[in-house]
């Protein structure tokens, strides 16, 4: 079992995480090690499976752990009792059902459960959705907006990065129709390890993607379809939005900026007053006053999501932007807060710690 040296880990939350070689899984990994109420006590990867945990991951060299091993349910069951999934989309289906059958408490950091209509699956995501019963049950694992929920849950779908920006940043403002439905536009750049650890296309390749900056799926990215289910939601009418993300020569971070117009007369002391009310009581959103804009590298390596918002008076549009480190609050870093609220834990357990600097 993973822990600091000379800690117990009896009476503390086992935790497995299925796919741990990959960015986020590693991720979740990193944080569990400094975590007082869980602990790491099985770790699956295919593709490291009978290896020492040090010798596929070199930063957790030195750290006693069993072997890693592939990934069978039912054995599973046997050594954990809340399971992180983060092997990519389409791979948790069948496990979660089969441990949640089992009586365990799961959070896919894939995209399984994030979509209630299983039919925008094979659209957005190339696959059919296996146990669309579960599509209703999963609570939707945007921290500060489903707190309640994800307290109740036994599976919760973590956010894609791209929304977790865009939702914390937008949201507010929609709850209180302060901005239209239509005519939103989103667009996202995003480091280089959103793509994956495994993604072998030309496109990340590093001479490719050193001193570059690319846009990618435009209007076609799977995140689309994720903000306007909880947009929709949040401003209880339909919400549609125009998205655009991009690839930055950058290992991690991310930045989001939203446009939206305005339905009210406002200025930039009023958009701050709505962000700052709003998040009072979020440990992991900080509202930058007017003058300041929100930077990836204030985030990194945290979980952290920085937001502030500034009213274009000329063309009576909103602009809200966020930052965020795509493998923090836009994954793992989310993943663990979750884990916290699934399991009545301090919400900021195993993370509160600032971000790396510089």
């Amino acid at each position: 079992m993973i822990g600091r040296t000379g800690e117990s880990a009896q009476a503390k939350l086992s935790v497995a995480v299925v796919g741990c070689t990959g960015y986020s899984g590693a991720e979740v990994v990193r944080l569990l090690f400094n975590h007082q109420r869980a602990v790491l006590s099985a770790a699956y990867s295919s593709s490291g499976a009978g290896q020492v945990l040090g010798l596929v991951l070199g930063s957790m060299r030195n750290i006693e752990f069993s072997k890693l091993e592939e990934f069978e349910p039912a054995r599973a069951a046997e050594k954990a009792d809340f399971f992180f999934f983060a092997g990519g989309h389409g791979r948790a289906m069948s496990g979660v059902a089969q441990l949640i059958e089992r009586g365990k408490k799961c959070l896919d950091i894939g995209a399984d459960f994030r979509l209630k209509d299983p039919r925008q699956y094979p659209e957005w995501y190339k696959f059919d959705h296996t146990v669309p019963a579960l599509l209703e049950e999963a609570v939707y694992g945007l921290s500060e907006w489903n707190r309640a929920e994800i307290k109740k849950a036994r599976l919760v779908a973590n956010p894609g990065c791209y929304a977790t920006g865009a939702l914390l940043a937008l949201c507010p403002f929609l709850e209180k129709h302060l901005v239209a439905t239509e005519g939103i536009v989103v667009n996202g750049m995003s480091g280089i390890s959103g793509a994956g650890r495994t993604a072998l296309e030309l496109a990340y390749h590093f001479p490719e993607a050193s001193e570059n900056i690319r846009a990618y799926r435009v209007a076609q990215h799977q995140h689309t379809p994720e903000m306007e289910q909880e947009l929709s939601k949040v401003a209880g009418e339909a919400v549609k939005v125009s998205f655009v993300p991009h690839v930055v020569p950058a290992s991690r971070g991310l930045l989001t900026t939203v446009s939206a117009r305005l339905t009210e007369t406002m200025n930039d002391d009023d958009a701050f007053d709505l962000l700052y009310g709003r998040y009072s009581g979020a440990t992991f959103v900080r509202v930058l006053p007017p003058g300041n804009l929100p930077e990836t590298k204030n985030v990194r390596g945290s979980n952290f999501c920085d937001v502030a918002a500034k009213v274009d008076g000329r063309t009576q549009r909103l602009l809200m932007i966020s930052a965020l480190d795509n493998l923090g609050k836009g994954a793992a870093g989310q993943a663990v807060q979750n884990m916290n609220l699934m399991s009545g834990f301090d919400e900021a357990e195993g993370l509160w710690t600032p971000p790396l600097y510089p």
